[in-house]
């Protein structure tokens, strides 16, 4: 049985560890905020460390995969859904044309697309949207659970309507999102910026990165 000292002692350690740990975590956000800001122009409360997060999702081939698996490389990520009529396709188009103009330069950013609307955007519907953008575009969909899990990760609003029509159409954030690999999320854009702007700001973020 081990004595009262060694306990003590063993918790102290802990403590400390989670202490350093926790000081490496925060000087590393607080780099990332210091490196990134002259790249930024816009925040959110509690810093853009808020916005982001693990998920589990299915990609437009069916196949599940994770947040590790789809932001190997920097990303602009949007939610939306395919039966939009107008914002999320205009949208759609903005960032893969970011993506072009980037890519122009030698930077490969890839376009990400999030339904809010699994009930219909099954990984076919998904995989004929995207197809009609960009072969790069990458949609992923899941269940309800999984797509709630990921819109509340990256604060993202969504209303799908209970109602027996099929063509509903349904409420949701119109952000686009930057993810950069070992620092996740680290800008936002708006739907008035355009794509010569997008690709601008993201150039800066790879620079500094």
């Amino acid at each position: 049985m081990r004595s009262l000292g060694a306990l003590s002692a063993i918790a102290a350690g802990t403590a400390i560890l989670g202490v350093v740990a926790g000081t490496v975590l925060f000087s590393q956000m607080r780099g990332d905020a210091e490196a990134f800001a002259e790249c930024r122009q816009g925040n959110v409360a509690g810093g853009m460390g808020e916005i982001g997060g693990p998920f589990e999702l299915v990609s437009e081939t069916g196949d599940t995969v994770t947040d590790a698996d789809v932001f190997t490389q920097p990303s602009l990520v949007y939610f939306g859904y395919t039966w939009c009529p107008d914002v999320c396709p205009l949208d759609n188009v903005r960032n893969v044309d970011a993506t072009e103009i980037l890519a122009e330069s030698g930077a490969d950013v890839q376009p990400v697309f999030i339904t809010v609307d699994p009930a219909r955007d099954t990984p076919e519907a998904m995989a004929e949207f995207t197809d009609a953008m960009h072969p790069d575009l990458l949609g992923l969909t899941g269940s309800e659970a999984q797509v709630k899990a990921a819109a509340d990760a990256y604060r993202v609003y969504y209303n799908v309507p209970e109602t027996d029509d099929e063509y509903y159409l349904v409420d949701h954030t119109t952000f686009t999102y930057l993810v950069l690999p070992e620092h996740g999320v680290v800008d936002f854009f708006r739907r008035d910026a355009s794509a010569e702007d997008m690709a601008e700001r993201v150039g800066c973020f790879l620079d500094t990165a």
